[in-house]
């Protein structure tokens, strides 16, 4: 059978041969050796292609997962890089960014020419010709490692695929990724079936912009965006062919070539990548010899956080920001976000510079009035035994010293007091100096420090947020982290309620006279004498309006005790108040510690018709392609009715225009008044620790805090430490700068008229000649003012 079918093939013998199948029409015996050599080649190369074939496929859908999962096919439509979130003011200005890896995406028109062309003659000149694999670069890195000089091979596709996949980690590895070269193997094998599925999903262009934009050029710059501004402080469109020749240099080794670090090693590189383009017809023979002779000119610009504006409002952004994101499910770090703030970048730069010109100053004053003496003292004016050691044990680096130095305190002496070079603040700018550890805490503690925020009470939107005098040195933020005792700043909070809730007015009167009131607290009884700032009684009736205008101590205290103090505690919260309140008497002359945060929006409630809107810090949050995914909307609480929002409104106007007002230090700023109503009320902490102001115009509520780092730290006496002299004047520079900008919307102008009719009775002028030496401001005052100004 056999034998008369190969006689009828015999004329066919010769094609037969030559093909695949020939060894079922030739039988082995009659075979010859080439025959033969043919034919278990063929099988050789068919079994060795359905071997490819079966790994191929049993990697790509991870067989007996053995071989750890492929990217899915979302993730290659939709490829995500890590990218920084970025943090903008209400104007447009970059605040700053939150990222593990600093990245910024740019598009392929945002690329420069020079960049792509450097690329593609230094990694991969065949680019525009392969699908993802180059086979000649594979075979001639066979042949390298044949030759002992082993060298890369991939193509700018799977270089990609490398950033974008992170297939060599653990998450990535089946069961067979323990064993070395079987893991690499298989590694290989899925970013060359992943490089090919890239290629099929996107074109050329985006597959070079995605390189450029997930590759890593060292010194904490990632993508070309980054690393541009890194290194040159420009923009990728901008590069010119010596500057986009380093960074595609750098590529090889961002160590090794870093132009910072290893000059002559980047030279030699960015001109071997000149070579390269030169040789492939980029460059013309002309360009690469004048460019090769060209220096270096990289210039380090690191992304600081600690430097620029916002310093403060941005770390609290950061704790904000991190638990928003853990709540629903998204990386702040990764995401790529662009929020957007309240903040006016304009309104912050003045806040901050009115906070340096005033705090400053003051800080002279508060050397000068301390000097030969230290300012940790307490209320008997003593001075507190080992403040300093108590300050430096409190802190992380003494524990672990005390872990290091166990049982020996000899040696964690000596080095408490060892001197040792460093940088420290001063408002003259850093300084170069030798101090010990305990040196250092004597000198930072002897600073004052300062907050400052100001909100659009309509809208609840912050407008500027200064969280002290300089957050490198000092980052504990005076807004919303730090409490202190507010003071007579807590007053409004007091006539409010006596005014919503129980008929008062601010033409009801009340006789300044000795208060005393017992009470219970925790089932204690107690009693509370409070006293006027000067210690005077005047024994005179007077309205509520003069005086909250005058701060007096013992009309808010027999206040207090007609409508209760739980009845203040209660508005205080309707007002935003949510730190802890001792439900005590003095409640209503601020002992209780708040936040100058929380006291601006209960302030703010005034000027918004009654009704408190949490001061809000973020209006929207964008995803990567421009998408909202999530709007903020304030809350909003009916805290008083609007007829009493209003007399507050006018109540606060009292602090300047009652006889002997408190704000009367503002007449000292002219520019502030000249068609123009505020209203403001000062407060000052016991022994003068603490210095408040509120004040509010027609836009804006504007809080100022003024103080030592702790309670210990102070001044001596009212004359320089209450609140009139420290912090209204920060108020009283930063508002005359914001009417210096007509460009900001906010104008001087009288408060809003009522909506709503006015039933209690509210102008009652106080009038009286006060005596000369009893005034608020008088010449000596005013000399005193200028005297800080002119430090």
């Amino acid at each position: 059978m056999k034998d008369s079918i190969f006689s009828s093939l015999k004329k066919y013998k010769t094609v037969v041969l030559q093909t695949p199948v020939v060894r079922f029409f030739v039988p082995k015996s009659t075979e010859t050796k080439r025959q033969k050599w043919i034919r278990r080649y063929w099988s050789a190369f068919f079994v060795g292609l359905l071997a490819s074939v079966l790994y191929f496929k049993a990697v790509e859908y991870n067989f007996l997962y053995l071989f750890g999962e492929m990217p899915s096919i979302e993730s290659l439509e939709r490829p995500k890089m890590p990218t920084a979130s970025e943090l903008y003011t209400a104007d447009g200005v970059l605040l700053g960014r939150y990222f593990k890896e600093n990245r910024t995406p740019v598009t392929y028109e945002q690329l420069s020419p020079y960049i792509i062309e450097a690329l593609i003659a230094t990694e991969d000149i065949r680019f525009h010709e392969h699908s993802g694999i180059d086979l000649k670069a594979i075979m001639a890195v066979a042949a390298s490692i044949v030759g002992g000089d082993p060298r890369g091979g991939s193509t700018l596709t799977q270089q990609t695929v490398k950033n974008l996949f992170k297939m060599r980690g653990k998450e990535s590895r089946g069961l067979l990724g323990n064993v070395p070269i079987i893991n690499a193997l298989i590694v290989k094998t899925k970013e060359w079936i992943t490089a090919i599925s890239l290629e099929k999903h996107f074109t050329k262009e985006e597959i070079m912009t995605m390189y450029l934009n997930t590759v890593d050029f060292g010194n904490s710059a990632f993508g070309i965006y980054t690393a541009s501004k890194t290194f040159f402080n420009t923009t990728p469109q901008k590069l010119n062919a010596q500057q986009a020749a380093l960074l595609v240099g750098l590529l090889k080794a961002t160590t090794y070539y870093n132009p910072f670090r290893n000059h002559d090693n980047a030279f030699r590189r960015r001109n071997t990548v000149l070579y390269q383009m030169q040789r492939y017809g980029y460059l013309s023979a002309n360009q690469y010899d004048s460019l090769t002779k060209l220096p270096i000119k990289a210039k380090l610009v690191i992304e600081n956080s600690e430097e620029g504006a916002g310093t403060y409002f941005k770390n609290e952004m950061n704790k904000y920001l991190e638990e928003w994101c853990r709540q629903n499910g998204y990386d702040l770090y990764a995401d790529g976000f662009k929020i957007y703030t309240t903040i006016d970048s304009r309104m912050q730069k003045l806040a901050e510079e009115a906070v340096a010109e005033k705090i400053a100053p003051l800080q002279k004053v508060f050397d000068n009035h301390w000097r030969g003496l230290v300012p940790w003292t307490n209320k008997r004016g003593e001075v507190l035994p080992n403040y300093i050691e108590n300050v430096a044990q409190s802190t992380v680096w003494y524990k672990e010293l005390a872990k290091k130095y166990a049982g020996k305190p000899d040696s964690i002496q000596a080095y408490l007091n060892r001197p040792k070079k460093m940088k420290v603040f001063s408002w003259n700018g850093e300084t170069d100096t030798l101090l010990s550890p305990l040196d250092s805490i004597r000198y930072y503690k002897k600073f004052l420090h300062a907050g400052l925020m100001t909100l659009d009470p309509s809208s609840g939107n912050i407008k500027a947020w200064v969280g002290g005098i300089n957050y490198k040195y000092f980052k504990y933020d005076h807004v919303m982290q730090a409490k202190r005792q507010p003071g007579s700043t807590f007053k409004p909070i007091l006539y409010a309620a006596a005014i919503d809730s129980m008929g008062y007015s601010p033409c009801s009167r009340l006789v300044d006279a000795p208060v005393y009131i017992r009470y219970k607290e925790n089932g204690e009884d107690k009693s509370w004498f409070p006293h006027n700032a000067d210690w005077i009684f005047s024994y005179d009736s007077m309205t509520l309006r003069h005086a909250m205008g005058r701060s007096i101590n013992s009309v808010a205290a027999k206040l207090t005790e007609l409508i209760g103090w739980t009845t203040v505690a209660h508005y205080a919260r309707r007002m935003g108040i949510t730190s802890k309140l001792s439900e005590v008497p003095s409640i209503s002359l601020g002992s209780s510690n708040v936040s100058l945060y929380e006291m601006v929006g209960a302030y703010g409630t005034f000027l918004n018709e009654g009704v408190w809107t949490e001061p809000m810090f973020i209006t929207r949050i964008e995803d990567a392609n421009g998408k909202i995914i999530h709007r903020f909307i304030p809350k909003r609480v009916a805290a008083l009715k609007p007829e009493s929002a209003f007399l507050m409104t006018y109540m606060l106007q009292g602090s300047l225009q009652e006889p002997m007002g408190t704000s009367g230090f503002l007449y000292a700023y002219p520019k502030l008044f000249g068609g123009n109503e505020i209203g403001g009320k000062t407060g000052t902490s016991t022994n003068n620790a603490d210095g408040w102001y509120f004040g509010v115009t027609k836009d804006l509520v504007t809080g100022v805090w003024v103080g030592g780092d702790d309670r210990s730290i102070h001044f001596r006496n009212g004359n320089v430490g209450e609140g009139g002299r420290t912090a209204l004047p920060v108020f009283a520079t930063f508002m005359e700068k914001v009417y210096d900008h007509p460009e900001l919307g906010i104008t001087k102008g009288s408060f809003p008229k009522p909506s709503i009719k006015i039933s209690k009775p509210y102008f009652c002028p106080t009038r009286i000649k006060p005596k000369p030496d009893s005034l608020n401001i008088n010449l000596d005052s005013l000399q005193l003012l200028e005297d800080i100004d002119g430090l």
